[in-house]
């Protein structure tokens, strides 16, 4: 178990940075997940810090140590890939021992680590099939076995859930995450989702373009985001945004409520013309188009199991947001007003 630390880190394909001066630190035995769009840099930072990549400058630390200039096998980290790159040839068991057996381990241990790392994943019974053999989700964890069997300083996942269905991704996202806090090894993982981003990470770091926009733990992240990249990214639906008063006005789609229920005095009325409503179940999304006096612009709502307030399709409706519930942004640059986070990180970016 060990830090992993990036200072500065930088990396330019053809005179375009994919990777910008980006300052990361994952403490020991913390599950930091890197979320943002494709292209916004977060794989390339992911191969540097594996060794695959070489950086154009910067600094990577690994427990306190510098392995900017290491190759992949001194670093004793441990990467799984979103293709889980197993060896079809070999039988489940020799593709758990192959970095064992890279190591020059001798049988009687090889035979101890590969039976721990399978009981770990509950894949005893798979150690003589070959990957073709397997499920998506078996497949994943023979490559997870195979990762922890060397017991490395850390682990770096670029999107291993990617390829298995909703239902599975949801049922492997819990194993993950149980069994990172099991064995309490550092843990960097890429992945494009945001849910599943919120539902991993001990904390998270948004990318765009290179450039880390945030870092805080889900809940910080959700409830005060340090811009309108941050505010829209994160959330499903994402926060709702329109000028008002020379600034950008943010709220969360589960923070309109119908005018009549709001308690507090400061609460902003926010007309919407009702486009459409859509049940999903335990909640119901509410599309509109926001009225005078803001500028006309998309909007939703979201309601609980208590039902949508009796509104339809055509109809201009009056819901209410409390002044905490409101997150204000600056036009310009897109950082949030008032907000000691927004502070430092227009500092920072000057």
């Amino acid at each position: 178990m060990s830090t992993v630390e990036t200072r500065a880190l930088t990396k330019v394909f053809s005179e375009v940075p994919a990777v910008n001066g980006i300052d990361l630190m994952a403490q020991e035995g913390e599950f930091l997940v890197l979320v943002g769009p494709s292209g916004c840099g977060k794989t390339t930072l992911m191969r540097m810090i594996a060794g695959l990549e070489e950086p154009t400058s910067g600094k990577i630390l690994i427990g306190q140590r510098d392995v900017t200039a290491l190759p992949p096998r001194t670093r004793n980290i441990a990467m799984v890939f979103q293709s889980y790159a197993l060896y079809p040839h070999l039988s489940v068991y020799r593709n758990i021992a192959f970095p064992l057996r890279a190591r020059g381990a001798d049988r009687r241990t090889i035979a101890e680590k590969v039976r721990w790392a399978a009981g770990m994943f509950g894949i005893e019974r798979l150690l003589a099939r070959k990957p073709r053999q397997l499920s998506g989700g078996e497949r994943q964890r023979v490559a997870l076995a195979r990762a922890v069997v060397r017991q490395p300083l850390a682990f770096l996942l670029d999107e291993p859930l990617s390829n298995l269905d909703a239902k599975l991704r949801t049922l492997a996202r819990d194993e993950l995450k149980q069994f990172q806090r099991r064995i309490g090894t550092t843990t960097i993982y890429v992945t494009h989702d945001q849910i599943e981003a919120m539902g991993l990470g001990d904390r998270i770091a948004v990318l765009s373009e290179g450039r880390v926009r945030q870092i805080g733990t889900p809940r910080e992240i959700y409830s005060d985001p340090a811009d309108t990249f941050v505010a829209t990214f994160m959330g499903s639906p994402p926060m709702n945004l329109t000028e008002s008063d020379g600034v950008l006005l943010g709220f969360r789609p589960e923070s309109l409520m119908p005018k009549s229920a709001a308690i507090a005095f400061s609460a902003v009325t926010i007309p919407m013309r009702i486009t459409r409503i859509e049940y999903l179940g335990a909640d119901c999304l509410i599309y509109g188009v926001l009225q005078p006096p803001f500028p006309e612009g998309p909007a939703i709502v979201r309601t609980g199991a208590g039902g949508p307030p009796p509104c339809a399709p055509g109809d201009l409706y009056e819901f209410s947001v409390e002044e905490p519930d409101l997150k204000r942004f600056d036009r310009g640059t897109g950082l949030r007003c008032n907000s000691p986070r927004g502070e430092r990180e227009r500092h920072h970016r000057r």
